[in-house]
């Protein structure tokens, strides 16, 4: 298939990028590099710089693409940073993204990938969390992937656009190729691992006083290859609705550091803050749904495999990406 992949400079976007070509797909990218990096850009790949505020910018990419599928990834995603800034993150999440939809429509797109949160629900009633439970996010972020899956369940009624949109728990890991380079880094599996290779002093853990087994937040930890390759499923003719990825197990975040610390073979620092605004105790995702319906199987389901792959990028790309 021909398939645009938005946000494929990114960290999820180019691991997904990277299997959609090892599987044998046409692979076009387009990402502004606002957050994602140009070497990260699988060279396979044609490459469109991509200017989203640009008048009919986005719809030329489509049209000179003329994909098969789109599988969109390009977001703001920061919790904190959409709480300060709410208007950058309905401006690119919604506006930018109802621009992709429009442009698919017109150039008579039959498939979308849309690369939802697990921050769509907000504080679940019970876990593991199934795609049934209410909808409540608590941030701007969350509300923004919200407005644009009912804008999808809209396209899909209305213009026939077959979607699937997958909320995500915690993305982790690498691949061969590629990993985890954020600018701005508030995932735990590498912020551990910048304090094992001395780029951090310590790591930080946000509140210890929840209600759970040790007092830190647990949290559901999905393989990124894992992630990947459900996406692909995804592309299937006939499948479509939402669905979550996400292992089943939570690990809370002393068990995750500890994980790291066997890995790495090092004791990992750390100082305890305060709790920060909005976070939940416990967040495990329900995935039967994409197990049965999908055919997804996770090949990396335990924590330490996980672990082993961010190190190994992260050992041999210490400072990430060069751009």
């Amino acid at each position: 298939m021909r398939v645009l992949v938005t946000g494929g400079a990114g960290y999820i976007g180019s691991i997904c990028a990277e299997e959609l070509l090892n599987a044998g797909h046409d692979v076009t990218i387009y990402d502004d590099l606002s957050e994602g990096h140009r070497s990260a850009v699988d060279v396979r790949a044609t490459f469109i710089p991509g200017k989203p505020n640009e008048t009919d910018n986005i719809l030329n990419a489509v049209e000179a693409t003329r994909p098969d599928a789109i599988m969109h990834f390009a977001a703001n995603a920061l919790v904190g940073e959409s709480m300060e800034n709410p208007k950058k993150y309905f401006n690119n999440n919604v506006a930018n993204g109802l621009k992709l939809l429009n442009a698919a429509i017109e150039c008579g797109v039959k498939k979308f990938v849309f690369s939802s949160t697990c921050a769509t629900y907000g504080p679940p009633d019970h876990v593991p969390m199934a795609e049934d439970i209410p909808q409540r996010p608590i941030n701007p972020y969350g509300e923004s992937k919200l407005m644009f899956e009912k804008i999808l369940q809209w396209y899909q009624q209305i213009y026939g656009l077959e979607f699937v949109a997958f909320r995500y728990f915690n993305a982790a890991g690498a691949s061969e190729k590629h990993g985890e380079h954020h600018r701005i880094e508030t995932h735990l599996i590498p912020n551990v691992i910048k304090v094992a290779l001395g780029q951090k002093p310590v790591c930080e853990i946000f509140g210890n006083d929840y209600p759970t087994p040790d007092g830190t937040c647990i949290r559901d930890y999905i393989h990124i290859v894992d992630l990947a390759q459900a996406h692909m499923l995804g592309l299937e003719s006939g499948k479509k609705g939402f669905y979550n990825l996400g292992n089943g197990d939570g690990y809370s975040v002393r068990e995750v550091i500890a994980a790291c610390e066997k890995i790495v073979g090092k004791k990992i620092p750390i100082v305890e803050r305060p709790r920060r605004p909005g976070d939940p105790p416990r967040l495990v995702a329900s995935a039967k749904k994409a197990i049965s319906e999908l055919g997804w199987k996770p090949k990396f389901p335990k924590l330490e495999d996980i672990v082993q792959t961010a190190w190994d990028w992260h050992r041999s790309n210490p400072n990430g990406y060069p751009d």
